[in-house]
């Protein structure tokens, strides 16, 4: 998809942050739609569907994190915080609630876009569809052809970051892959040392398929060396 056809949701208080964003994307080809509070951006997410949403967390009334959380009851676009200096809490918290990525102000033109371009490219991932048409791995079934997982026979939803995680998993079941492999795989270049990241996703995709996400069935952890799919009952 060419980015003219992409559109961003940017979300943000502070006027001097949200102007110097929508020139930049627009400059870089991208539809820019704004809201200055949490509620306008749950509204907007709700009614213009963006393809992907840069939200800032500290704002007045509701904030970041509550709107994420909502916006994560209805929409899978990608979701990139914006924190504040040395705000590791506010990183966590956010990937916790369904955010994807995080950039800390104060941050560059070449970084954001760069963050930008590699939460649409993965979005394009997940849609790729030169992968085996169905994985049945124990009771999940992962439908590569139509992007579609389910766990016991009830559909997941997961967002591209999380779908394609469990696609790169789904590919060599049984094998370890390492963090720096993951994260360079579903995040892209530069993000190899960024495991929290990682860590919040696997969580999340557990919180999804499994039964006792503390106990997995399904993603397994290999301390020191890194994930692995398969099924495997504790």
């Amino acid at each position: 998809m060419a980015k003219g056809h992409y559109t961003v949701l940017v979300v943000d208080d502070e006027p001097k942050y949200v102007r110097a964003i929508r020139l930049n994307l627009e400059a870089s080809g991208y539809q820019v739609i704004t809201a200055g509070d949490g509620q306008s951006a749950i509204e907007l997410a709700a009614a213009e569907e963006p393809h992907l949403i840069i939200l800032d967390i500290k704002m007045p009334g509701l904030d970041g994190f509550t709107a994420c959380a909502r916006i994560r009851e209805f929409s899978t676009a990608p979701i990139i915080m914006l924190t504040a200096l040395a705000g590791e809490a506010d990183k966590v918290k956010g990937l916790e609630l369904g955010a994807d990525d995080y950039l800390t102000k104060p941050f560059s033109a070449q970084e954001l876009l760069a963050r930008v371009k590699a939460a649409l490219r993965r979005v394009e991932l997940a849609e790729q569809k030169n992968a085996p048409p169905v994985s049945h791995i124990g009771e999940l079934t992962i439908d590569f052809a139509r992007q579609r997982v389910f766990i016991r026979g009830l559909e997941v939803s997961l967002t591209p970051t999380e779908y394609r995680l469990l696609y790169e998993l789904s590919r060599q079941p049984g094998r370890v892959l390492t963090q720096e492999y993951l994260l360079e795989r579903v995040w892209g270049p530069g993000y190899e040392g960024d495991t929290s990241l990682l860590w919040q996703a696997i969580h999340r995709v557990r919180q999804k398929i499994e039964r006792d996400p503390r106990h997995p069935e399904y993603i397994h952890t290999r301390p020191g060396l890194g994930y692995v799919l398969e099924f495997s009952p504790e």
